[in-house]
Order: structure tokens, then sequence, then C-alpha cells
């Protein structure tokens, strides 16, 4: 590891080890780690598809079957991955702080959870999850296949996944309690996210705001990195696990 790493990672430690509430961001590169593709392509392209056709609610509208193609295949992916090192080294952080830890994920996987994580804020929703679009009932259905409509069990409506698309808002008692948690931590730290999808890169300035310290991991800077008391450039699961490291 280059001298300039380490000595980041010191410094991230010594803002980490005294904290008694942490919350951390989690975003796509966590799980571009564990093979995922992440959410922005080349081109634009979301995993191979424009953005209008498969994750707004208008193309759930024209054409479901195709937005559940689509979806049962991004849920089939889920088989053939499994956590990372930098999944591993958050459940360890959670170990280490119980309930003064919350993790805040954009992710839809549910890698964490796998991992071992619990206290989970699954700000953009859940792959493994379906939302009744009439009764609002929603479900786990893991990885199983479903069909190209799937049905209420209960009332016959409409099935969707049950995750957050572009121009929906988050769900407001989820997204309240990670606001709660980023406000009240001593440490912010923030893996693997690009910083420009709002409201969640927002949850930076509020820590900020609030008298934390930041600290971010990441491949490359992002938007945020300007704004963080320590930036850790590298794969997650490397930097995690070698932080971790330190603050035993």
């Amino acid at each position: 590891m280059a001298p300039a790493d380490d000595d980041a990672l010191d410094r991230a430690a010594r803002l980490l080890r005294p904290a008694k509430r942490v919350a951390v961001l989690t975003g796509a590169g966590i799980s571009a780690e564990s093979g995922l593709a992440t959410f922005r392509g080349a081109g634009g392209l979301w995993e191979g598809q424009r953005v209008e056709d498969v994750a707004t609610p208008r193309a759930f509208e024209r054409d479901p079957a195709l937005v559940w193609r689509f979806y049962n295949l991004r849920r089939a992916n889920l088989a053939t991955v499994a956590p990372n090192p930098g999944h591993l080294a958050l459940v360890a952080l959670e170990q280490r702080l119980g309930p003064g830890f919350t993790l805040v994920t954009q992710n839809v996987d549910g890698l964490h959870q796998a991992a071992g994580s619990r206290n989970v804020l699954e700000i953009h929703g859940g792959l493994r999850r379906v939302r009744c679009v009439v009764c609002e009932r929603v479900t786990d259905r893991g990885i199983e296949p479903l069909a190209d409509l799937p049905r209420c069990e209960k009332c016959d409506g409409m099935l969707r996944p049950d995750v957050v698309w572009f121009e929906e808002a988050l769900p407001e008692d989820v997204w309240q309690r990670a606001v709660d948690a980023v406000q009240t931590c001593d440490c912010f730290l923030v893996v693997g996210t690009s910083a420009i999808v709002y409201p969640a890169a927002g949850l930076i300035d509020v820590a900020r705001m609030e008298g934390a310290d930041v600290i971010e991991a990441n491949l490359q800077p992002s938007a945020a990195s300007s704004r963080v008391d320590v930036l850790l450039l590298g794969p997650s699961g490397t930097m995690l696990p070698e932080l971790i490291k330190k603050l035993e």
C-alpha cells in the first residue's frame, strides 16, 4: 500500500475510533466490486436500457411486461454474486458500535443484509420485494423467478418491484430515519457513491452542518470529495478492511 494511502487511513482511523455514533452511506461502487453492474453505464444507459423504458412510473404504465423482464433479469443476477470484503468490513463496524451504527444504502441488491448487516435503511427500496399497485401490500419474494405480469395473491392487483423509480419520492419513514441517523452521528462514512443522486447526496451536507467528521472511500474522487475530511482512494473492498484493522 502506498504511503499516501496509509496516511489517509491513519487520519480516517483517528476520526472514526472515538465515534460513538456512526452513519454510513453506500452507493453502487461497493456492489460493483461484487460483480453487479453500476447504476449508469456507458452512454447514459441503465444496465443496457434507457432509464425512460424501464425505471419510471410511465414506463411501467406503458409496458409493464418489459419492465418486469428487466427486473427479473436483475433479480436473477443476484444469485450470481456475493458480499465482498467491503460489505463484511461494515458488518464488523456495526458489531463494534452496536446500536450506534446505521447503514443507509442507495443499493437495492440486499448484499448488506446478506453479509450480516442489521440496521440497514434501503432508501431506494429492494429488488427482492414486490408491492401491489392496488392494495399496497409488500411481500419478499427473494430471487425466485416471477411471471412477466405477476399478480397480488391478496387482491389480484398488478405487482411492481418495490424500488424507487425516477420521478418517484423516497419512502418518507425510511428517509426520515436516515436523516435522523446522519444528524446525530459523530462520524459519517460515504462509500462508493457518485454523490450526484439527490436527495441521498445531500446527507453529506447534513452531516457537515451538524459537525460530524466525514470520511469518503471511493475508487475515484466524487462530486463530494472536496467537502469531506478524509478521502480514501481505492476499492472499498481493500480500504474498509484496512480501516477496520487500524481501529483495532
